[in-house]
């Protein structure tokens, strides 16, 4: 099958498979919905506002086993050439799919979980995704605000993908997803990017 059918199916599947909303399908059998609390997002932060600590750590690691499932996917589907451009623009298509799911009405997350779980899979090495994830998890535990969390760990991203992109890790298409992925997710918190900037942003509470 050519590159240009297979090209669009691997980033439709992405952004499916990125749609799923593990928050939503976990929280429904506890007769919750995260759409209905807090942020209204479905992501595991609101999650945990809704239903606790297990529920959240379940769409974390359902939004991020999505993430990184649409790269594989593409990988599969894309042979050559193109196959780095179709794993970026996979990517970022789960990140898109999480934050405006077609199941739900086009609700979603911030994008931040998918986004971290695509990096692991368009990473080189397993470290480059461990010390993207620890920083922004260092942010989350000493500033309880998910938002700068989210932005932060997007910023290593950029990073990270400029970085692997000049040493030669990694082919420049890789870039497409490094600054596509803070565009999405700098978008999708833009309520928050406003509540922080006027000193009005929600810190999580740690109990």
């Amino acid at each position: 099958m050519p590159t240009a059918i297979l090209l669009p199916m691997a980033v439709l599947a992405g952004y499916l498979l990125g749609a799923i909303p593990f928050g939503v399908v976990i929280c429904r059998p506890l007769g919750k919905d995260p759409r209905l609390v807090g942020s209204g997002r479905t992501g595991g932060t609101n999650v945990y506002r809704t239903a606790g600590v297990l529920p959240a750590v379940l769409t974390v690691l359902g939004d991020g086993l999505k993430g990184a499932a649409a790269v594989w996917l593409a990988a599969s589907l894309v042979p050559g050439s193109d196959q780095a451009l179709a794993m970026a623009l996979a990517a970022l298509a789960a990140i898109l799919g999480h934050n405006y799911s077609v199941y739900v009405g086009f609700a979603g997350g911030a994008g931040s979980t998918p986004n971290i779980g695509a990096f692991l899979a368009l990473s080189p090495n397993p470290l480059w995704f461990v010390g993207a994830a620890v920083i922004g998890g260092l942010v989350w535990k000493f500033g309880r605000m998910a938002s700068v969390a989210s932005l932060t760990l997007s910023v290593v991203l950029l990073a990270s993908t400029a970085w692997l992109v000049y040493s030669g890790q990694r082919p420049p298409t890789l870039l497409v997803y490094g600054v596509g992925q803070l565009a999405l997710v700098a978008w999708a918190l833009r309520p928050n990017i406003k509540r922080l900037l006027e000193g009005r942003e929600i810190r999580v509470d740690s109990r």
